[in-house]
């Protein structure tokens, strides 16, 4: 049994980029979030409905399908991949770059949906008040609303960190499944399975993949109570 806890390059590898997969895709994803779930939570206007289904289109399209579309849009042919490839010499498909796009495009509306409920928990007279004592706009946001909306913030980080860490239907599409390049611990625990005799590796890989979600939200858990415990 000993040898069930003893992990290749390859899988030291795979656990390696998925936790900088996951960690890009979290600091990327935050602040257009906070700015997203603020505009939803406290603007009204016509369309609005479309914008939030749009929002969480990634939610109930099957991950294939997302990854199909990123590469029909950012591929070396595609829409907008073709003229980055062609005048600037960009290439974004299957390449780790385009493993965090992935992740991201997939967390994207959980991240959102999470501060958005948090911000509109926090009372609007916060910010009417900070305003009338000569605050701007951005000052109440940055200094009323989001310390008064932080658990949720905190809690869409690490949403997304999680939701990436799980990536596989997109990613393998867009940005395949290279080792030591694009080859996260999904992926390559869907290669270990295909395989007679790595059930091993693919036990390890299993549950590195439990403890890291595990721990992701248990932190999560944790600072959010402190928070409320400090409020």
């Amino acid at each position: 049994m000993e040898h069930w806890f003893v992990f290749s390059e390859t899988e030291m590898s795979a656990i390696g980029l998925s936790f900088k997969v996951a960690l890009w895709c979290a600091v990327l994803v935050l602040p257009i979030a906070v700015l997203m779930g603020w505009w939803l939570a406290r603007k009204t206007f016509r369309g609005k409905s479309l914008i939030e289904g749009f929002i969480n289109l990634p939610l109930v399209l099957p991950p294939v399908a997302t990854g199909f579309i990123l590469l029909l849009l950012l591929g070396t042919k595609g829409l907008i991949g073709h003229w980055l490839n062609e005048l600037l010499g960009i290439r974004i498909a299957f390449t780790y770059y385009a493993a965090v796009i992935a992740s991201m495009i997939v967390s994207f509306p959980l991240a959102v949906r999470a501060i958005r409920l948090s911000i509109e928990m926090v009372d609007p007279g916060f910010e009417e008040a900070a305003r009338t004592l000569g605050a701007s706009t951005f000052q109440s946001f940055v200094r009323v609303t989001l310390p008064l909306a932080l658990p949720g913030i905190i809690s869409g980080f690490v949403l997304s960190f999680a939701r990436s860490l799980g990536e596989f239907g997109a990613t393998i599409i867009f940005a395949g499944n290279i080792s030591g390049e694009t080859q996260t611990i999904p992926l390559a625990l869907f290669n270990q399975i295909q395989m007679p005799g790595m059930e091993s590796s693919a036990f390890r890989l299993l549950l590195v993949a439990v403890l890291f979600s595990f721990l992701a939200m248990a932190f999560s858990e944790y600072l959010v109570k402190k928070l409320h415990k400090r409020n």
